[in-house]
């Protein structure tokens, strides 16, 4: 089993005279850890050797808090078999190296402790240490390491290390090695004890102390004494707090040694000195230890426990209970017992310590009872106590006489002692005596003595609160309920007192309201209810005040859930009035702190107070949940909660939203189905794959005549008068660019249209009953007497933006000519949607995905990102826009007006700069540098392709 290898520094390439690199073999609270020198070459070097040759597996570097270097590399060398084990003989073989942080964060206070696992064998390990992070504290450039730990397995018998005094050689404080007994099984496990972190905070005696007792439990567990391993797995903790404590008043004394301040380093001696013996006198050190011998045989006789019924206790029931050995000698007392105890410098006249210690039986000595064990849920009467001769409770230990030194002082120490009984029957009698002598007292007494013993009780009230017995627990909480309902207004005692008295006991109820038993966390619950209710404690709000401060995620579910109903009680009975002490910041704040609760029971009842919330405050509960938005709905949590604020709204729920545009989605895939079934009967009677079907005509006829105007606008072909905005020029079906006529060219002047939402689909009825359609995407305003050619794609061929004819502009011809060539439009760089140029800056602003980031400049009318729009409406260098051109959101210059404008400044020859593909559009065709009267023309905002 890996465990801590002794080792020792045999070359440093630098060092600082006060930092020497000797300080690493040893490790303690006051270890100062390795320099190296001022203005040092870098990398530095530092060799360990081991004891012996061992198999490294953990090596640990504590670093300097500012002192820091910024990479170490690890070595490990071995010396060859033929040659002498010496450091000329070394091979090495590089491990790897860490990277340290530079302490920034942490203000250089910390220190790093870097741990690395390896697994090599060797008898050395160098470090190669390079250099130094940079910063205002390391004036000389130098780095620093406090202490190295090295963890591994010796490869040979550990013959030189097995004697005892080798462990309590002052040599090596706190170094004691547990080459005990692999207890676990575990082959790579490492003790805690071994770790660097332990030695660096603990006192050496105190850890050598630990070592040992960890040993002995180790040894315990395999002789399965497991009530002597409890005891001493109990004093290991107690005693790791107690190193610690001393760790730290040691650095304090060497700190008042090094300024001089004598006087501190004196009173910091005295008061190590008094606490050591006072924790070796309260674990009794000397029994743990069993300086005398074990007290357990060594050899145990497992045979009678494997007959079918164990003889062993039938015999004891006969017989007259075992009669307690004698007492025993007291042990020698160790080193630490025969420091003299140094006078106390309290005001007060100190209590006299036995000058042994108490005569205690071994738990494994104490006879076996001759009657079966009580049932769990029984008390036992007060003849079967510890103490159970006389019948009087137990005397109080030094611990309860501090503890409760102020309810002595008011009750006396006969009462107290009641309470602190081990009895049940005791303690409830102690709180009957405390409630009857506290109404007793008559209102003529003074007001100091009436706090006094108000403070006393609530001492012990928080004492009974948290008893384990029921009956205990209910003459607390009568005695807390007199003291407020009676006592407080008989002896007008202070509001600030009251407040006191009631945040002291609120704390111990709210613990209780999470207890496993229903009943004391109903009564808890209960109590804290009627509590907020009494007269003199309702106007100082503190019970609310109390109830709502959020709590820590780490609390236990059954008391989470506890605390969240209290809430709901309060919220129910008081409300959130001004003067409730409920309002909806404090409920809030509680509330959200509970819905990030790992439990659900905890998160559930939150859910319910924050939906009783928002029917009062809508607005301000919003306020302190996260955005309503697609991100935050992802959470079920949030999305239940989102659902029931629009449920109370009035609003309908994202849900039926998504329901209703997936059903109009479906209708409308289905119309445009059924309309290209018929578009390519109409395509198939034009090419004449597919005879004229004449009741297909009337039919779609009589299917338009049908149609309601919202959907189109049925056009009779009639001559009518130029001022008719309803009347169709009848183009008699003839091409408008090579005149060829015929039925199936059909096209239709389209007039006094208003508003096309986007991929609305426009039913146009054409002249000689051809019905086909069009997905326009984005148009916006058709401006009245506008004139839009709706042609045929496998007719014409042309694209209805640059004008360009080219045969392979089919649908999806088209579809790539749009999003890759066509000059006159382009993608957006946000949402990548094919969109006009001359209609880029409108969809910016009112379309595009990103809208929300843009802001439109009043100086040249552009859309501009808002994190740039005030230094660009700062600077003032944009180019102004005129009102009689076009301004073009690529090159920023004006544009003639009209149509004409934008194809001679996005395709003609000394057109836009800015515009790709104008080039490639001159490059196909390089006669063409501006418009064509032959060409159709597309007017409107915003005709945009598809993607």
């Amino acid at each position: 089993m890996p465990r801590k290898l002794p080792f020792r520094v045999i070359h440093a390439s630098g060092q600082d005279e006060s930092y020497r690199a000797s300080e690493l073999n040893y490790h303690s609270p006051l270890t100062k850890g390795w320099q190296a020198s001022r203005y040092c070459l870098y990398p530095q070097d530092i060799v360990l050797q081991l004891d012996q040759r061992c198999r490294l597996r953990k090596i640990q570097i504590l670093s300097h808090q500012y002192l820091i270097a910024t990479k170490i590399e690890f070595f490990v060398g071995d010396v060859p078999e033929d040659m002498s084990p010496n450091l000329e003989n070394a091979r090495y073989t590089r491990l790897g190296y860490v990277s340290l942080s530079d302490n920034e964060k942490t203000g250089f206070k910390a220190r790093e402790l870097k741990s690395v696992h390896v697994d090599a064998v060797g008898l050395y390990l160098k470090l190669n240490i390079h250099k130094n992070h940079i910063n205002k504290y390391n004036i000389y450039n130098q780095v620093g390491i406090i202490a190295i730990n090295v963890i591994g397995e010796t490869l040979k018998g550990p013959s030189d290390f097995m004697d005892p005094e080798y462990y309590l050689d002052p040599d090596r404080k706190g170094q004691l090695d547990d080459l005990g007994l692999d207890t676990y099984n575990k082959p790579d496990y490492i003790s805690p004890l071994d770790d660097l972190a332990f030695d660096m905070y603990q006192d050496p005696e105190i850890a050598g102390i630990i070592r040992k007792l960890e040993k002995k439990k180790q040894e315990a567990v395999l002789q399965e004494r497991f009530d002597y391993a409890k005891r001493l797995k109990s004093a290991i903790t107690e005693l790791q707090k107690v190193g610690e404590k001393l760790g730290k008043y040691e650095v304090e004394k060497r700190q008042a040694v090094e300024n001089e301040d004598y006087d501190k380093a004196k009173l910091k001696k005295v008061q190590m000195d008094e606490y050591r013996l006072q924790v070796y006198r309260d674990l009794n050190l000397a029994d743990l230890l069993e300086t005398t011998g074990s007290r357990h045989p060594q050899v145990i006789d497992l045979e009678p426990i494997r007959q079918a019924t164990p003889p062993r206790l039938l015999e004891l029931t006969p017989r007259s209970p075992i009669q307690r050995s004698p007492p025993r000698t007291p042990p020698p007392r160790t080193p630490y017992d025969e420091r003299p105890l140094p006078a106390l410098k309290s005001k007060e006249t100190p209590r006299e310590l036995p000058s042994t210690p108490p005569q205690r039986t071994s738990y494994d000595e104490r006879p076996l009872p001759v009657k079966p064990p009580a049932v769990p849920d029984e008390e036992p009467e007060p003849a079967e106590t510890a103490v159970g001769i006389t019948g009087e409770p137990e005397p109080l230990t030094e611990k309860d006489l501090r503890e409760a030194s102020a309810a002595i002082d008011v009750f006396g120490e006969q009462l107290v002692s009641k309470a602190y009984s081990k009895t049940w029957s005791y303690r409830e009698d102690a709180l009957l005596a405390v409630y009857k002598q506290m109404q007793d007292l008559p209102a003529t007494a003074p007001k100091d003595e009436a706090k006094s013993m108000m403070r006393a009780s609530i001492f012990l009230v928080k004492k009974a609160i948290d008893d384990k017995v029921y009956a205990v627990f209910k003459a607390g909480l009568h005695l807390l309920k007199m003291i407020l309902t009676e006592y407080v207004p008989k002896h007008k005692i202070p509001k600030q007192d009251t407040v006191w008295a009631v945040e002291k006991s609120m704390q111990n109820l709210l613990h209780k309201s999470g207890d496993t038993a229903v009943r004391n966390r109903d009564d808890a619950k209960n109590f804290v209810l009627e509590m907020a209710r009494y007269p003199e404690v309702k106007p100082t709000n503190c019970v609310p005040h109390e109830a709502v401060k959020p709590m820590k995620n780490t609390v236990a579910p059954r008391l989470g859930q506890s605390r969240c109903e209290i809430v709901e009680m309060l919220y129910k009975d008081l409300g959130i009035k001004t003067n409730s002490g409920l309002n909806i910041d404090n409920m809030m704040q509680f509330c959200v702190a509970a819905l990030g609760h790992h439990a659900g029971e905890v998160r559930d009842v939150s859910e319910r107070i924050i939906k009783a919330l928002y029917k009062e405050e809508r607005q301000a509960v919003k306020d302190y949940l996260p955005a309503d938005d697609d991100k935050t709905r992802k959470i079920t949590l949030y999305r239940q909660l989102f659902e029931y604020f629009d449920k109370v709204d009035g609003k309908p729920s994202k849900a039926d939203v998504r329901k209703q545009r997936s059903d109009e989605e479906t209708k409308k895939q289905a119309e445009i189905e059924a309309l290209q079934k018929q578009l390519q009967s109409l395509k198939d009677m034009a090419s004449g794959k597919q005879p004229v079907d004449e009741n297909l005509l009337k039919a779609d006829k009589n299917k338009k005549k049908n149609e309601p105007p919202k959907k189109s606008k049925v056009i009779n072909k009639k001559p009518a008068a130029d001022d008719d905005d309803t009347s169709v020029y009848n183009m008699d079906n003839i091409c408008i660019f090579c005149g060829e006529r015929n039925e199936i060219f059909v096209y239709s002047v389209v007039r006094g249209m208003k508003v096309l939402q986007k991929k609305d689909l426009i039913y146009i009825n054409y002249a000689f009953s051809v019905f086909v359609y069009s997905v326009v995407r984005g148009m916006k305003v058709l401006q009245k007497k506008d004139l839009i050619y709706i042609n045929l794609c496998f007719v014409f061929s042309i694209c209805i933006f640059c004008g360009e004819r080219n045969e392979s502009f089919t649908e999806e011809g088209l579809d790539l000519h749009y999003w890759k060539h066509c000059p006159m439009l382009k993608r957006c760089t946000n949402c990548k949607q094919v969109v006009e140029i001359a209609t880029y800056t409108d969809h910016l602003l009112n379309e595009c995905e990103a809208k929300n980031n843009y802001s439109k400049c009043n100086r040249c009318t552009e859309a501009i990102p808002k994190s740039e729009y005030d230094q660009h409406v700062s600077e003032k260098s944009c180019n102004a826009a005129k009102s009689s051109s076009n301004h073009c959101p690529l090159c920023h210059q004006n544009v003639s007006s009209g149509e004409d404008g934008w194809k001679n400044h996005l395709m003609g020859k000394d057109g836009c700069k800015q515009n790709p593909r104008r080039l490639l559009s001159l490059n196909k065709n390089p006669s063409t540098g501006g418009t064509s009267k032959n060409k159709p023309k597309a007017t409107g905002k915003n005709k945009k392709t598809p993607r």
